[in-house]
């Protein structure tokens, strides 16, 4: 339930006041800012239907000479030539890399892109893949911050309101420069407290209008009756309305991918699986003999070799991971991050309508959770509790109980909200850090800090999804500074068009469909995931052997990634191991455990036809992979499962090849098996004696005396109330069912489960014959025994 807040007088008037501004500036949001746009101007001519980047090989030799074969333009990108000698020497005069930048997220790869498109030679390294750390597991939000606005308000916060503003505008650009991978999400904020309704419209209006030209759509308030109609499962005792908002929504770690082939494009070397190791520094002159880092180390995490790459400058853009980067410059240096873990869930698409999301804005314990609808499934969260730094962090249970405790809050009963729906569930590192230079350190950066050490190394930190283009922005333009850099010209990263963006539209799926008859919502995932690039995806398909589709062999048929995605990884996106895939590019391991465990087998197989892998390569490939399930909810108990079991059954290996049938129960998405239905209907037709598909009163009369206790329409009437919670005066087969999942899940026995012979002295559909003294003679029914006092209704 939503509950009702006080506030001081003041506070009032504040509402008030804010209320009257909103309504009174409506007109400014009469239609939507999408018709007054200029024209997205062309600043790098879109790459062709058949280009392919470099190969990570040449990325690699590009990086062991330090970017000398990179040549500089007089405007725009440069460009990558070939290298022609390996082994360069170092001397003074060298053009190597003006930048290198650690990390792959979305603050490095937005920077790779920043500084290329400004024509500074940029190298950039992650250790593990692209967006393998927090860029993938965001709440897929691209929003100004609601909540945030709030507290600018009632806090008199301005450095929280530019917050807001920055983020509004960065919103429209994010939808702007990557509309394939970004699209407008109505979000419902439902009201339960008359009050509220007047409270959460100013306040989304006041969003509106803070956003300007670049807002969306306006919000608006709807009543009971129609909140219940765009939100069907939405739990309709004490509802009073909704007010629906706008906000943006994305695919985090293909933008990430997006970003990176952006970069590539326009002349940066970006490195996955390599690894900085060490800092150099040397006397700089121009600085009065200051040690300065010059170069750093970086290890090929696949092969083990290593070398050194000069540049410079270095910047840090590692998120969670900033402090060990920052070590290796200073060891000595505190540490700035103040790690925080949000854990979302991913449940079933029937939990929530397709197109429109939910805010919860008062939870139990005052934290904000979102519920929304993405790539097909619905998810939850996010939940806010310091933490510490780790690769792939573990959603902790009880996080995942207490999304599930608030989800149940505000769904209808008919939900019922098991801990079986958790498709998948994760956790990512918020990098809330502290500034250094602050004179109080204790206190946390609101948005993101620049910090730059004696030694050089310039750290990028905090901040969120929404803005990463301008703290990219920002970071360039300190390290132009910092460095004495030469750029062609300003950032112009607000009007560049993300790789797969440029041809675009939405009805582009209907052309995959006519032209390689793929599935409409294959074509529409293509679409929506590759952009313009989808050609070259669809181009990859394998036959079906079917009339239709003609192209485009599914890994599962309960989600629309095909085959050809694999080879279209490895080929074109850098891709080098199962959890590339399944995790960064496709989204597989977040929707669905379960069925990425089963599709593993032929995504190695697929993968390894690619990369040359052995047999002991594909198993190490699956065991990793397994691993890292773990961090996508995959419990303990299913780690042992190895790649021989699954290939063996063909992915038919049960709830997440749990061996021990205690432990599948509680991951089982049905709460009965196929026979087990079976049973439970030919005991309710038994206990139907009259056959009027009812179990009424005079049925539970009948089974009484059949199982030889004293019947009265007194004790009858008292054990049918005991289930009978709509009060129609019987209990028809679905009741019957809910009943025993009550007793299977709950062990919830009373006189009603005790007569149809549900309760757990006996296995739930284990056949037995209802009334057994149905035949004894008249002196035997004088003994009958009372039905005990804690089944008489009401006990349980």
């Amino acid at each position: 339930m939503y509950r009702g807040r006080s506030f001081m007088p003041g506070r009032r008037a504040l509402v008030l006041s804010t209320a009257t501004v909103a309504v009174g500036s409506a007109y400014l949001l009469a239609r939507p800012a999408y018709a007054d746009s200029n024209p997205v101007p062309v600043y790098k001519k879109r790459p062709g239907p058949l280009w392919s980047p470099p190969s990570r090989a040449q990325m690699l030799e590009h990086l062991r000479t330090s970017g000398v074969y990179v040549h500089r333009t007089s405007d725009g990108a440069p460009e990558p030539g070939a290298v022609l000698k390996k082994d360069e020497a170092e001397s003074e005069g060298e053009d190597v890399f003006d930048l290198l930048i650690v990390g792959g997220g979305a603050t490095g790869a937005g920077t790779a892109l920043d500084a290329a498109s400004r024509g500074l030679k940029v190298a950039c390294v992650e250790r593990d893949d692209f967006a393998s750390g927090t860029s993938s597991k965001s709440t897929k939000l691209v929003h100004g911050g609601v909540r945030y606005l709030q507290k600018a308000i009632f806090e008199l916060d301005y450095e929280q309101w530019k917050l807001v503003k920055e983020a509004l505008k960065e919103r429209r650009v994010f939808l702007e420069t990557a509309p394939h991978l970004s699209s407008m999400l109505p979000i419902l904020l439902p009201i339960y407290t008359w009050w509220q309704l007047p409270y959460y419209y100013a306040g989304c209006k006041l969003y509106d209008i803070l956003a300007g030209k670049e807002n969306m759509e306006s919000a608006y308030w709807m009543g009971k009756g129609k909140a219940m109609e765009a939100f069907p499962m939405l739990k309709s005792d004490g509802l009073v309305g909704g007010v629906v908002y706008y906000d943006g929504q994305h695919n985090d770690s293909r933008m990430n991918i997006s970003l990176v082939m952006t970069a590539v494009q326009h002349g940066a070397i970006m490195a996955n699986h390599v690894e900085v190791t060490a800092l150099h520094k040397r006397p700089d002159p121009s600085r009065g003999g200051e040690e300065r880092i010059y170069a750093a180390s970086v290890k090929d995490r696949m092969t083990g070799e290593e070398w050194k790459v000069r540049c410079r400058g270095v910047i840090n853009a590692t998120g969670p991971f900033s402090d060990g980067v920052r070590k290796l410059d200073e060891p000595t240096t505190k540490e700035i991050v103040a790690p925080s873990a949000g854990v979302h869930i991913t449940l079933p698409n029937y939990y929530g309508p397709k197109t429109m999301g939910l805010l919860d804005p008062a939870t139990s314990d005052g934290r904000v959770i979102f519920f929304l609808p993405w790539q097909g499934n619905v998810i939850a969260g996010t939940t806010d509790s310091p933490t510490t730094v780790s690769q792939n962090p573990i959603p902790a249970e009880k996080e995942i109980q207490w999304i599930l405790d608030e989800v149940r809050n505000y769904l209808s009963p008919d939900v019922k909200v098991r801990r079986g729906d958790v498709l998948s569930a994760w956790s990512g590192i918020r990098p809330l850090v502290m500034d250094p230079a602050a004179k109080n350190t204790q206190s946390l950066v609101r948005n993101h800090m620049i910090n730059i050490s004696k030694g050089g190394l310039l750290t990028i930190a905090g901040g969120k999804w929404t803005t990463y283009r301008a703290m990219a922005e920002e970071t360039v333009d300190a390290a132009v500074k910092e460095y004495g850099l030469k750029p062609n010209g300003p950032s112009t990263t607000e009007h560049i068009k993300l790789v797969g963006g440029h041809a675009w539209s939405k009805t582009m799926y209907i052309k995959l469909i006519q032209q390689f008859g793929l599935e409409t919502e294959v074509a529409k995932h293509l679409s929506e995931s590759y952009g313009d690039r989808a050609w070259t995806v669809a181009s990859m398909a394998a036959t079906t052997g079917l009339s239709w589709p003609l192209h485009g062999v599914r890994f599962s048929p309960l989600y629309p990634y095909i085959e050809a995605e694999a080879r279209y990884a490895v080929r074109c996106e850098y891709a080098l191991t199962a959890v590339d895939f399944i995790a960064r590019r496709t989204r597989m391991s977040f929707l669905n455990v379960q069925v990425t465990l089963e599709t593993l087998p032929r995504v190695i197989d697929i993968m390894g036809e690619e990369l040359g892998w052995d047999r002991a390569k594909k198993e190490t490939e699956f065991d990793n992979a397994v691993e890292f399930l773990k961090s996508m909810g995959l419990p303990e108990q299913a780690t042992k499962i190895k790649l021989a079991d699954v290939a063996k059954s063909h992915g038919n290996i049960g709830t997440l090849g749990l061996a021990n049938s205690e432990d599948a129960k509680l991951y089982a998405r049905a709460q009965f098996t196929p026979d087990e239905v079976s049973n439970l209907k030919r005991q309710f037709e038994e206990f139907d004696f009259d056959h009027d598909q009812h179990i009424t009163k005079d049925d539970l009369i009948h089974a009484m005396a059949n199982m030889g206790y004293d019947a009265s329409t007194e004790l009858a009437d008292s054990i049918l109330r005991e289930v009978d919670f709509g009060r129609k005066g019987f209990v028809d087969f679905q009741d019957y069912l809910d009943i025993a999942a009550g007793l299977k899940e709950l062990s919830l026995e009373s006189a009603f489960t005790h007569l149809a012979q549900l309760d757990s002295s006996r296995k739930i559909g284990e056949k037995a014959q209802i009334g057994p003294h149905a035949d004894d003679a008249s002196s035997q029914r004088d003994t009958r025994r009372k039905i005990p006092v804690e089944r008489s209704g009401g006990g349980t």
